[in-house]
């Protein structure tokens, strides 16, 4: 029995010496886990908040570099219109009034000027008066239609039916074309451009290539081959005399005619003389490939003027090249332009009245330099002379809200109508 006792209390006590060795290393063990996982998780919140730091550096660089930015402008426009009162429109919008003398005879003149960069959802853009070309609408309809908060008349037109004349794009598609190689304004999100526009387009069948012309413009000569969409309205005019009319469904010759003729929903019209055409015939497949030049990267909207105002920094004004000597004298005037640190301006100035005698093309080109814009253009003036701000005519058009127009350039905030649209 105490042999036996003996035996159990060695083997009691070499379990014991066996537990004590492993209670140690199991301590050694958990002490180094959990400095190692202390570090783990030391490291991982260290991320996290290198993490936030850079996030808030971030905000913190945009905001200060906003601030600047507005601080900046707020700067230029109090050197650019010293004498005029500068109102805000909207949150990179400004309106300012000015009144000018030129030989000690009074001008009335309206500024909207943009910066995208301290407003990025400021739209700039033309619009229709509707959705046919052949329609024409008050400045007020038009930029109420958009929910504009500021608008201007926009390109030239013809007078009887509201046809634009001249180069007109809205959201990359093309309505119209340019006219004489007159001067257009490209708009995009963060850009602008200006150059004399040209229609350099091509319809094709087989192996045979024929110039396109123009787009849905009235005809000035017989020689010119003419294309037109279900914009022009339901139906073609004639064709010219010696010419065809080719109707196109599918991409296909569908019909032939020499009166005016039906334009497809799916297809367009292409007119002119034979001697051009007479390789498309009935059942012919064709191709169309519609081109500007030159071609604009990242540019959206075009909307054509004349004369030049401002070209490159200098003033130039080519009224007899782009055959507009008919606009010359002291007139009521529009204009637009943009500067080098890319801010739009919209100007408008009142006219043939004792309070404002308006201003010749010379004096509107100088003056638009002055105000830093290293290209401008003239847009339709006279009666058509129109600046829409917040709901009201601002400037003093001669007849009372301005006459019908074809087409403005509006100024809109997307968040605006994001809202607007969202409550209708």
């Amino acid at each position: 029995m105490s042999i036996t006792v003996a035996y159990n209390y060695k083997s009691i006590r070499k379990m014991i010496n066996h537990s004590l060795y492993f209670t140690v290393l199991l301590s050694v063990f958990c002490s180094q886990s959990f400095l190692i996982n202390n570090n783990l998780f030391a490291n991982a919140g260290e991320a996290i908040n290198t993490g936030a730091n850079i996030k808030q550096t971030t905000i913190e660089e945009q905001t200060r570099s906003l601030t600047e930015e507005k601080q900046r402008w707020e700067s230029m426009l109090r050197q650019r219109y010293r004498n005029g009162a500068i109102l805000t429109i909207a949150d990179g919008v400004k309106h300012i009034r000015m009144l000018k003398y030129i030989n000690k005879r009074p001008i009335k003149i309206n500024i909207i000027e943009v910066n995208t960069k301290i407003n990025p959802n400021i739209e700039i853009a033309p619009q229709l008066a509707s959705t046919k070309l052949k329609h024409r609408a008050t400045i007020r309809t038009i930029a109420s239609r958009n929910n504009s908060i500021a608008a201007v008349n926009g390109t030239y037109f013809k007078f009887q039916n509201g046809v634009p004349l001249g180069t007109l794009m809205i959201n990359k598609k093309v309505y119209t074309g340019p006219l004489h190689n007159r001067v257009a304004m490209g708009i995009g999100k963060n850009e602008y451009k200006m150059a004399q526009v040209q229609f350099n387009s091509t319809i094709k069948t087989g192996r045979e290539s024929v110039k396109v012309d123009n787009i849905n413009q009235p005809r000035i000569l017989s020689t010119l081959v003419l294309l037109y969409t279900t914009d022009w309205g339901q139906t073609s005019p004639a064709a010219p005399k010696y010419g065809v009319n080719l109707i196109i469904q599918g991409n296909k010759v569908t019909a032939l005619s020499q009166a005016p003729a039906v334009i497809p929903q799916d297809g367009y019209v292409i007119s002119g003389p034979k001697s051009k055409l007479g390789a498309f015939l009935l059942n012919k497949k064709v191709e169309l490939d519609i081109k500007m030049t030159p071609e604009w990267e990242n540019i959206d909207h075009i909307i054509s003027g004349g004369p030049y105002l401002v070209k490159d920094g200098s003033v130039y004004i080519d009224v007899t090249a782009q055959k507009l000597q008919a606009i010359t004298g002291k007139n009521p005037r529009t204009a637009i332009g943009y500067t080098a640190n890319n801010e739009f301006i919209i100007v408008t100035v009142d006219g043939r009245e004792h309070a404002s005698v308006g201003m010749t093309l010379g004096e509107l080109a100088r003056m638009m330099k002055g105000f830093g814009c290293i290209n401008a253009m003239n847009l339709d003036g006279g009666g058509s002379t129109v600046m829409y701000v917040q709901g009201r005519i601002v400037n003093s058009p001669a007849q009372k809200g301005g006459i019908p127009i074809s087409n403005a350039l509006t100024i809109s905030e997307r968040t605006r109508i994001a809202y607007e649209e969202n409550n209708s």
